[in-house]
């Protein structure tokens, strides 16, 4: 393990990147296996004597371990500074607070840019593909080898509400609670075909060279910067872009050609060409391949509740973004239905907003009400 410190001023982070023995392997689901493995994390807080205060934040698809510090690439502020924090729903003065990147990952988790140590050279498209489960599986294992019997709760939004979801199936023994934030228990036709449209914008890239651009010195970044541009429509709403661009042009008369002419396109290429300094175009694949493969159901005889079948002890809040098209209120009631039925205990919330999926993100006080109210029982709950 190293360690390092990439605090904010008004929090202490502690973190770096966790090396497990080259014996222990990370066994996924296609059958492959990956070792050595590495984790890159970020904490905030400190573990109690009784190791009841840890929870675990996940992240969504190009998110990373700096939740609440700041990113050592981009030195933007982390992406979930407005919950975690002293004073905010996570605490780090009375929480003990965990942030990795995922497996396939590309800030220092094992993944397709890693060096496959079978050739000494990167991985590329010989990494094997990986799965929610996967990703859910390593955090066990760092979570395990942490010391820390269970966590007092897991929590994620989008992809991370999706990673809750897998720990509650698959680690119920392990959490006192779980919260799932603008997420879903599959991914729909819609979303693979994003998704599909953003890979085929990095394969057609003539720099991404079959995903061997690293050996030779290219990187994909129009594919990739396309790729983001396309995924970032479905995280605002419709009322969102209107409100913040409707048709406000850039300069003052149309430039009668292909220039960004409209405030929303200058808007799109700054998101795609701020992307790619931070992230590999292959992690992206394998990232988005996993949420494909995501079928909580589909793991369980095709019958959600049954996933939540061992799961009865959890606290479960399962929360919703009324202007969310990617992952709808509709999609959020089908888990918490889910849940009754397994007998769990969940409560359920729809905020409204129109700020779209990137709500979480983003200054949302009654999202803020909501996990502070949730958080506080739970840990009086648990005597914290």
């Amino acid at each position: 393990m190293d360690a390092k410190d990439q605090s904010d001023p008004a929090i202490e982070t502690h973190g770096g990147t966790w090396r497990f023995p080259a014996e222990t392997a990370l066994r996924l689901d296609s059958g492959a296996s990956l070792s050595p493995l590495e984790i890159g994390y970020n904490t905030y807080g400190a573990l109690n004597a009784a190791k009841s205060n840890a929870i675990l934040v996940c992240h969504a698809l190009t998110g990373d371990q700096y939740a609440a510090s700041t990113h050592p690439v981009t030195g933007k502020p982390g992406w979930w500074n407005k919950v975690i924090g002293p004073g905010l729903p996570l605490d780090p003065d009375r929480y003990f607070i965990i942030a990795t990147n995922v497996v396939g990952g590309c800030m220092g988790s094992t993944g397709p840019a890693s060096i496959d140590p079978a050739t000494g050279k990167v991985y590329g498209l010989s990494f094997p593909v990986i799965t929610i489960a996967d990703m859910v599986r390593a955090q066990a294992m760092l979570i395990e080898a942490m010391g820390i019997p269970s966590l007092l709760a897991v929590v994620g939004g989008s992809m991370g509400g999706m990673q809750v979801l897998q720990w509650a199936a698959d680690y119920p023994e392990k959490l006192f609670s779980a919260v799932c934030i603008g997420a879903a228990a599959r991914h729909s036709a819609q979303n693979i075909a994003f998704h599909e449209v953003g890979r085929q914008a990095i394969m057609a890239d003539p720099d991404w060279r079959g995903g061997a651009y690293d050996a030779a010195g290219v990187r994909p970044d129009k594919g990739l910067a396309v790729a983001r541009m396309a995924a970032h429509i479905t995280y605002l709403s419709e009322e969102a872009l209107q409100r913040k661009f409707g048709r406000e042009l850039q300069r003052d008369g149309l430039s009668w050609g292909f220039d960004a002419d409209f405030q929303v396109e200058s808007y799109l290429r700054h998101q795609g060409q701020s992307f790619v300094d931070r992230f590999d175009a292959n992690a992206y694949l394998y990232i988005t391949r996993a949420l494909d493969y995501f079928d909580l159901a589909a793991q369980h005889g095709g019958v959600l509740a049954q996933a939540f079948q061992r799961a009865r002890a959890v606290r479960f809040c399962v929360l919703s973004f009324s202007s969310d098209w990617l992952y709808s209120t509709a999609e959020s009631r089908d888990i918490v239905r889910a849940l009754n039925a397994a007998g769990c205990r969940a409560s359920f919330v729809e905020i409204e907003t129109d700020k779209g999926h990137d709500a979480f993100f983003l200054d949302e006080p009654e999202l803020d009400r909501t996990l502070r109210g949730f958080f506080n029982s739970t840990a009086q709950a648990r005597g914290i």
